[in-house]
């Protein structure tokens, strides 16, 4: 099992590429390549929470919902 700092190295470098619009990714001496920025989006999170339970904990989703009647 990879380390938290080997996720976040990881992290870091699928992030940054993501942010460039390249859809490959080499970290590790591996390279991947990812078809849509979704599914970069989607191993981010994989990532986040790979990270977070190697930490011992775990991450929460809120979701806040607000309404308003009339204008």
């Amino acid at each position: 099992m990879p380390t938290p700092a080997e996720l976040r190295a990881r992290r870091a470098a699928l992030a940054a590429q993501r942010s460039s619009g390249v859809a490959r990714v080499s970290y590790d001496g591996k390279t991947v390549e990812y078809r849509s920025i979704a599914e970069i989006d989607r191993a981010l999170e994989a990532l986040d929470r790979e990270i977070a339970s190697a930490e011992g904990r775990r991450i929460v989703r809120q979701v806040r919902v607000t309404t308003a009647k009339g204008l």
